[in-house]
């Protein structure tokens, strides 16, 4: 479980899918990597929790897939997954080594790869993780219609119900079907907090609550072709 306190919110995530939607620029990159550990502000007042002890004292229980990468550039797939197997306890070795072969990496420093190429070595790595809780910072980005295919598949088969996952992603229809619960982070305040279940059952979809929760103009573009 998750406990954030003083980001203009108290909130507890426990083990489910969760997708956020935060507009260009409200932070959620920066909120995401506060969560996993990997930044640390002080004297703000933020406190983050993971089951009882702070974000930074269990990042072995986190796994990021982000935009940019968290892989070591100078490191082959090879040498990374060595380096990944003395950092976290539970690495699946052989699952990371197949992910690798079905993605059809070489064996090249992944400052050498094309951003195709780094994206799948970043989900190899992220997955084969096996970790409690699992972070996505726009995981589509970077990667074709086929790869992404590819990756909603493999993610799907790699949980097992025990984890957090939390997607930060501006692909709404790629995560429609998929997530369990989605929010809604606008001008720095959790604005909306919906399990998908129930906004299904009014029918509506993420878009619609997107639309609804930013108050979004559907005309607004007319006064561009507004006659002066």
């Amino acid at each position: 479980m998750f406990l954030i306190f003083n980001f203009s919110f108290i909130y507890a995530v426990f083990p489910l899918c969760l997708y956020k939607h935060v507009p260009n620029g409200a932070g959620k990159s920066t909120l995401l990597r506060l969560m996993a550990g990997l930044l640390v502000q002080k004297d703000s007042g933020c406190q983050i929790f993971l089951d009882g002890k702070p974000a930074t004292e269990v990042r072995g229980e986190v796994a990021c897939i982000f935009e940019e990468g968290t892989f070591l550039p100078d490191l082959t797939p090879k040498r990374y997954g060595d380096f990944l197997a003395d950092f976290f306890p539970k690495f699946d070795r052989a699952y990371y080594e197949k992910l690798v072969k079905f993605f059809k990496l070489e064996e090249k420093a992944a400052k050498h790869m094309s951003r195709g190429q780094k994206a799948k070595l970043e989900i190899a790595a992220g997955l084969a993780k096996r970790t409690k809780y699992i972070f996505m910072d726009e995981p589509f980005l970077g990667k074709d219609a086929l790869t992404r295919q590819d990756f909603m598949k493999i993610l799907s088969g790699s949980l097992t119900g025990e984890e957090t996952l939390i997607l930060v992603t501006h692909e709404l229809e790629a995560v429609e079907t998929f997530i369990d619960r989605a929010l809604v982070i606008h001008k720095g305040k959790l604005a909306a907090d919906v399990e998908m279940d129930d906004l299904h059952h009014e029918g509506k979809n993420l878009m619609v609550l997107l639309k609804d929760t930013v108050g979004y103009d559907e005309n607004a573009y007319r006064d561009l072709f507004a006659e002066e």
